[in-house]
């Protein structure tokens, strides 16, 4: 019998599907509220979903809109729309009214996927009176509103579209053809949609899940929301691609996930530094097994050494990973490797995945020396295809040469390897000393009484700009304003020191978790905000 063929070489989404449905059949492909799929029937279900999107008439190249949490019905509606044809359009959960009816008005999405009530919204009924021309039909994936048509009933419209004509569209997709239009976050604008294809995103993950080291029945917890590249891209997809159990996880709550761990079985667990922050700082941490887990990835510009060690010895994680990554890049640009040696791994973001060019320039476009900083430019096969109908934005983000310039400041080493400092944005002048704020908070992180940490630029009357710390303090540890101006005194250039320091409870995420450091900027008052920049 002929082996079944490795779903990490096919080129679309839709083969994907069904090459693991033969190579891992009966295996768990997705388990969430009680329900389980092998992976035979997740690929059954995505081309029941394929065949109920064509019978309300979804094509190729149509954009379908899912606005929902991390559950099992937003993996089959997403495999669904795509094996029809159409493009994967994420909303963010954090999403008000008016932000979602923005990128639904700029996909142009015929179809939104949504559900009732979550965290205190109803999703569907949001939307009401929202000026949505292009808008169709709203389907329910779960929960109850008083507009949407239930996911069981829009399901039942499959049975006038026959397998084989389902098939026939799925097998037509193109590796060339759009997957998904993810749109940025907006912090520094209008949010732009990113184009990406379907064989771009199965060759940057097939090589992702490959130097992880995903592998057949690791039981993944995807706690990074499906709406982001992280959840998404390197949650579900990637799981798909190596015979994964994925485990949907909608809301991190650090009890919630810490028992699921433990009764779930739970191997690999990805996420931002605060997913394992937050877990490290919990005082009952000691009362769960964690012995199951073996795979942490994460990434962020500042990853404390310490952490990386204590992710290790204390959570037990066999493999920890860190890599870099943006939006514009199918979420993937380096990674370090498995056999890095910890100092490498908690303290660069690794080198660029094969077959993509990496390299840092200045102002003017030169490649500057290693060891200098320099704006990280990329051109390779995972560069996106441009901003949906923004061709102007578009040339400013990618240049003649095919490079896109990402905004990011990092150092590369001789061996190829990105330390990312930070933003061009984020960077603020102290008396004439360029500063990094997430240098500051690694170099922060080296107090062991401060459990998370983020810096920002004020203007300041004698220096134009110094920094300003939120410190969230470790479980018992008394911190002062005053402890920690004395501790980072000590510990690094007088320049970098915050002028300013505050004690917190907690920073402000969003549901990537990563730091809102905008929110913060509105905290300060505007005497000293000033004309500080929105981030």
């Amino acid at each position: 019998m002929q082996e079944a063929a490795d779903p990490a070489d096919l080129r679309t989404i839709p083969r994907l599907l069904r090459a693991a449905a033969a190579r891992y059949p009966d295996r768990a492909a997705i388990e969430d509220d009680g329900v389980s799929l092998s992976f035979a029937e997740l690929a059954r279900a995505g081309l029941r979903a394929a065949r109920a999107f064509r019978a309300t008439g979804v094509g190729s190249g149509d954009r379908v809109a899912i606005w929902a949490p991390n559950l099992c019905e937003w993996i089959l509606a997403a495999v669904g729309l795509q094996s029809a044809g159409a493009v994967l359009v994420p909303l963010n959960t954090r999403f008000k009214r008016a932000e979602a009816g923005s990128v639904l008005r700029k996909s142009g999405a015929r179809i939104l996927c949504t559900v009732g009530e979550f965290l205190g919204t109803n999703y569907a009924d949001s939307l009401a009176g929202e000026d949505l021309p292009d808008l169709e039909e709203v389907v329910l994936l779960r929960g109850d509103a008083e507009r949407g048509t239930p996911w069981t009933e829009f399901l039942s419209r499959a049975e006038s579209v026959s397998e084989a004509e389902a098939r026939a569209a799925a097998d037509a997709v193109s590796p060339d053809d759009l997957s998904d239009l993810l749109f940025t976050s907006g912090t520094t604008g209008s949010p732009k949609g990113v184009m990406t294809t379907h064989g771009q995103n199965l060759r940057a993950f097939a090589a992702w899940s490959e130097v992880v080291g995903l592998r057949e029945g690791d039981r993944y917890l995807v706690v990074n929301p499906f709406f982001h590249a992280f959840g998404y891209k390197a949650g579900w997809l990637a799981s798909i691609l190596r015979g994964a159990t994925v485990l949907p996880h909608a809301v991190f709550d650090v009890p919630a996930v810490l028992e699921r761990v433990g009764s779930e079985r739970v191997s690999v667990l990805p996420g931002p530094p605060t997913l394992y922050q937050s877990i490290l700082a919990h005082p009952d941490r000691a009362r769960y097994d964690l012995s199951c887990l073996r795979l942490a990835v994460t990434g962020a510009a500042a990853i404390p050494v310490e952490l990386i060690r204590r992710m290790r010895d204390e959570l037990g994680f066999e493999t920890v990973i860190t890599g870099y990554g943006l939006t514009e890049c199918c979420g993937i640009v380096s990674m370090c490797r498995s056999d890095d040696d910890p100092e490498t791994i908690a303290t660069t973001s690794g080198r660029a995945i094969p077959g993509v060019e990496v390299c840092c320039v200045d102002r003017d476009g030169k490649e500057v020396p290693r060891g200098e900083a320099g704006e990280v430019i990329v051109r390779g096969y995972n560069v996106m295809r441009g901003y949906f109908e923004e061709e102007a934005a578009t040339r400013e983000a990618i240049d003649s040469d095919g490079w896109l310039h990402t905004g990011d400041v990092a150092v590369m080493d001789e061996r190829g390897y990105l330390r990312i400092t930070d933003r061009i944005k984020d960077m603020f002048i102290v008396g004439g000393f360029n500063c990094y704020p997430a240098e500051i908070e690694n170099l922060m992180y080296g107090c062991d009484e401060i459990a998370q940490v983020a810096v920002i630029g004020v203007p300041d009357a004698r220096l134009g700009e110094v920094g300003m710390a939120f410190v969230v303090p470790a479980p018992g540890a008394p911190l002062t304003p005053e402890s920690v101006s004395a501790w980072c005194r000590e510990h690094m250039a007088n320049y970098k020191v915050p002028r300013v320091i505050e004690i917190v409870d907690a920073l402000p995420t969003n549901a990537s978790g990563k730091v809102m450091k905008f929110v913060l900027r509105e905290t300060v008052p505007l005497a000293r905000r000033g004309s500080a920049a929105d981030e």
